[in-house]
């Protein structure tokens, strides 16, 4: 099963990545991949690029690089219960890829229902594509009602390959084969990401890859497998996020 895209990747601009663009582009090409989104943190992250036209700004970034279909985007943080996110709308309008997630250093803990409150009123702002590690055990959140919310909302929950590493995020394997398994349930497709903060680990999605397979999902239902998928997928959340929030 050949993995061809990674959706989810940081660079020296998220504060606590080591590489650029260009050696990103090269770990993606060395790693097989045809597409790899940039995606770094929005400025509530410590550390981050404070400036937030910077993401707009991608729009220099070639279509290509190194040989590797690039995709503009952003992990932004989800700030407090309403689902807010740290970048405003005339800057995710415009993106390729939204990703947005629960980080401990920009929001407090809270609890099941806290944590699922917030993932679904962020997913039905209209703002974001993917959810990244909703497997966190560190925010639980309400696996059945989260996944509804994702079919009701076209959002695509992220299977996160450095989650299951073991150092980060312990005991997010569990409750990742939970959510992949009730995704299949639904009917939903999923979507891996590396989480790469070392251009060697962008497309290093093995373990993500194994836990998706173990939990039923064929070729066909993992969006990073088909280019013709992803471009699709991210041409669609693009139009309906712009006609969202255009004249924000």
């Amino acid at each position: 099963m050949k993995i061809i895209a990674d959706i989810h990747t940081h660079t020296v601009l998220s504060g606590h990545a080591y590489s650029t663009v260009l050696e990103n582009a090269r770990g993606a090409r060395e790693n097989g991949l045809e597409i790899m989104a940039i995606t770094d943190h929005g400025p509530a992250m410590p550390g981050a690029s404070s400036a937030f036209y910077h993401f707009p700004n991608q729009v220099v970034i070639p279509d290509t690089v190194d040989g590797i279909e690039i995709l503009r985007g952003t992990e932004a943080n989800i700030l407090d219960d309403e689902g807010t996110l740290d970048l405003p709308d005339r800057v995710l309008r415009d993106l390729d890829i939204v990703l947005a997630g629960l980080h401990d250093v920009c929001i407090s803990q809270g609890d099941r229902e806290q944590n699922t409150r917030r993932l679904i009123r962020v997913m039905d702002s209209g703002r974001v594509d993917v959810i990244t590690h909703p497997g966190n055990p560190y925010f639980p959140v309400h696996v059945d009602r989260v996944v509804e919310a994702a079919a009701r909302t076209g959002v695509l929950l992220e299977i996160n390959n450095t989650s299951l590493r073991g150092d980060v995020r312990p005991g997010s394997d569990i409750i990742c084969l939970e959510i992949a398994r009730t995704v299949l349930e639904a009917g939903l497709p999923v979507v891996l990401g590396s989480d790469a903060h070392w251009y060697q680990d962008v497309g290093r999605l093995d373990r993500a890859l194994a836990l998706a397979r173990n939990a039923g999902f064929s070729r066909e239902r993992i969006l990073n497998c088909s280019a013709r998928g992803l471009r699709t997928f991210v041409k669609d959340c693009k139009r309906r996020r712009f006609e969202r929030l255009h004249g924000s």
